[in-house]
């Protein structure tokens, strides 16, 4: 590991930030430490309000774009002894915690190519500006509170992915979808079983959950666009089960043993409830799955009405990321990965990044940024004590955002 390390300034670089642990909010130490290798070369570099990193490469070529490259700082993990072995082609922990590969890859290759613009004077460049945000692992919060509006770049390239050569150009929102029935009248479920008004609503719930999608709702020649995914669906007497079991000491696996073991079952049931995630790359089919499910349970309304209603709503927890009508990064990467003889696969993601915050705002010229996701190197078990990174396929990575630099900039419109 040391004459890799003595011998390669990426490889260095990467394994001194992976070896500062940095759980999300307490990323203090690493931020201190990025921000002095920056004042160490020359480049500007603050914290801003928040604790996140900015820096700023100025432009020596106004007639060029800048771009901005951004990664986050936070691992998951805590902040226990972070200690590194080389195993092959693998870099890896002990196995006593995370790496932290995701996403300090994409710090370590964003500062190096930092410090080599700024020493290369005869490079013609449009600029380069930097965010390194803190908490993405959990909530988000550090690229929520970004200050879009100071940021020139139009083009994001956010440095996260787990594959050398993704290129990915959508991902997908993450809507809840709640639906609850309430059946008017109620029951013994002997006395008053004969009784036809009294509707029983965990059989209602399970009559109205089999008439709606499960899964792929929309695809297309990049993967999956639309989905929607039964998360819970509950209902009956389970009210004292819950609470005969709620401060015991039984495992989560034996949770539902024990919640159907001792539920009430003499009673016709007056409530019950179901909740979906649904995931799109495109505003337009998350709202048509949206409105047909509207329609199923206006159609079900309408069957019992009288007996029981059914009630749906929805609540957006991520804004969808999708896919740009400039084509312009796509041609870039294409050329690039061309000139190393690179394979890249262009796709769509089924889940949520940074990327998404960067597509739904716009820059200090009142443009929407046009983000997309890139990954630098194979890493392997992310967020697992088993995480690893294949050292020569991150150097390639390394190259490959190099030339990406270069074409871009030899591309500007």
């Amino acid at each position: 590991m040391e004459n890799l390390r003595k011998n390669n300034k990426l490889i260095d670089l990467f394994c001194d930030l992976v070896s500062i642990p940095s759980p999300s909010l307490k990323e203090e130490e690493v931020s201190n430490k990025i921000l002095y290798i920056f004042k160490e070369n020359g480049i500007f570099a603050c914290k801003d309000d928040y604790g996140n990193v900015r820096a700023k490469i100025p432009a020596n070529d106004n007639s060029k774009n800048p771009l901005l490259l951004s990664a986050h700082m936070d691992v998951v993990g805590d902040d226990s002894k972070i200690n590194i072995k080389l195993n092959g082609d693998i870099i890896e922990t002990d196995k006593s915690r995370t790496l932290g590969a995701d996403d300090k890859a994409g710090v370590a290759a964003i500062i190096l190519l930092a410090t080599e613009i700024n020493k290369n004077k005869d490079f013609k460049h449009g600029g380069l500006e930097i965010v390194f945000t803190r908490d993405e692992e959990q909530n988000m919060t550090g690229i929520h509170n970004v200050n879009m509006s100071e940021i020139e770049s139009e083009y994001v390239l956010v440095l996260d992915a787990d594959k050398l050569g993704q290129f990915q150009i959508a991902g997908a929102s993450y809507t809840k979808l709640t639906i609850n029935i309430k059946a008017l009248k109620g029951g013994h479920s002997g006395i008053d079983i004969d009784d036809e008004t009294r509707l029983n609503a965990a059989k209602l719930i399970a009559e109205l959950v089999n008439d709606i999608p499960q899964g792929v709702y929309k695809k297309d020649e990049f993967g999956v666009v639309t989905s929607i995914n039964l998360g819970v669906i509950i209902g009956g007497g389970v009210e004292t089960a819950i609470n005969s079991i709620k401060d015991s000491s039984l495992t989560s696996d034996k949770f539902l043993d024990c919640i159907v073991d001792k539920a009430i079952t003499n009673v016709i049931n007056t409530k019950a409830g179901a909740a979906y995630s649904i995931r799109s790359s495109s505003k337009i089919y998350e709202k048509n799955l949206i409105n047909d499910i509207q329609l199923i349970v206006d159609k079900f309304n309408k069957k019992y009405e009288g007996l029981a209603i059914a009630e749906m709503e929805t609540s957006v927890h991520l804004p969808p990321f999708e896919k740009s009508d400039d084509d312009l990064l796509i041609n870039i990467y294409k050329k690039a990965a061309q000139n190393l003889g690179l394979d890249i696969d262009i796709s769509s993601f089924h889940a949520g990044a940074e990327t998404h915050i960067y597509a739904n705002n716009k820059n200090k010229f009142n443009k929407p940024f046009k983000p997309v996701l890139m990954g630098l190197a194979d890493i392997y078990n992310m967020h697992s004590a088993d995480e690893k990174i294949n050292y020569k396929s991150y150097l390639k990575g390394y190259d490959l955002l190099k030339e990406f630099f270069k074409v871009y900039n030899n591309n500007s419109k």
